[in-house]
């Protein structure tokens, strides 16, 4: 398999976490890509021009983070990723979303603030930083368990990208509890192999 990635990409890491947490990581050719150059190699397997994109042993390409972490579930015989049913499942795929949520809105407002700033793209940039706020307040009422699933996988991406590219806006202060989780989980060998530098 190949994964077209950049070391930065909050979304990459997820998969690469993922990979290394269902022993597949040997199976995986790191590509690293610059999609914001649009690379006739990305265009080839991902029209999108997004990454991560992981082209399968049978040459299918699949992406958007998401879609490439349950298709790694699928294989290998580590214990899953994705609960199957119930309440776990509901829960793994809701904090999923927070924390994809959050480098939803993260990932576009560092760009944004790297452009000349007004009025408009001020508001753009507080409200992008206020949704993130107001999920980080969220997640400390209820921190991840410290299962290795695909929601604690996610919000630990999202926090440690907070760390990474907003090192000047510290959300540990009013969150111990979410503060805590982080750190004891950020000790999981595959969490720690793929921290941004």
């Amino acid at each position: 398999m190949k994964l077209h990635h950049s070391p930065a990409s909050p979304y990459a890491r997820k998969v690469r976490i993922c990979a290394i947490a269902r022993g597949l990581d040997d199976r995986i050719e790191l590509a690293p890509v610059n999609p914001n150059l649009s690379p006739p190699e990305l265009l080839a397997d991902n029209p999108l021009s997004k990454i991560p994109t992981l082209v399968t042993d049978d040459g299918v390409a699949l992406f958007d983070s998401p879609v490439i972490c349950e298709y790694l579930d699928s294989l290998g015989e580590e214990q899953p990723m994705f609960p199957a049913h119930g309440a776990a499942r509901w829960r793994a795929l809701k904090q999923q979303a927070m924390g994809d949520g959050i480098l939803d809105a993260c990932v576009p407002r560092r760009m944004e603030m790297l452009r000349p700033q007004d009025e408009g793209r001020a508001g753009v940039v507080a409200r992008m930083r206020a949704a993130v706020e107001r999920t980080l307040d969220v997640l400390e009422a209820e921190p991840p368990h410290k299962a290795l699933d695909i929601g604690s996988i996610t919000v630990a991406c999202a926090l440690g990208y907070l760390d990474f590219r907003f090192p000047q806006e510290p959300w540990r202060g009013r969150r111990p509890k979410l503060a805590a989780w982080f750190e004891t989980f950020s000790e999981d060998a595959a969490v720690a192999a793929t921290a941004p530098k």
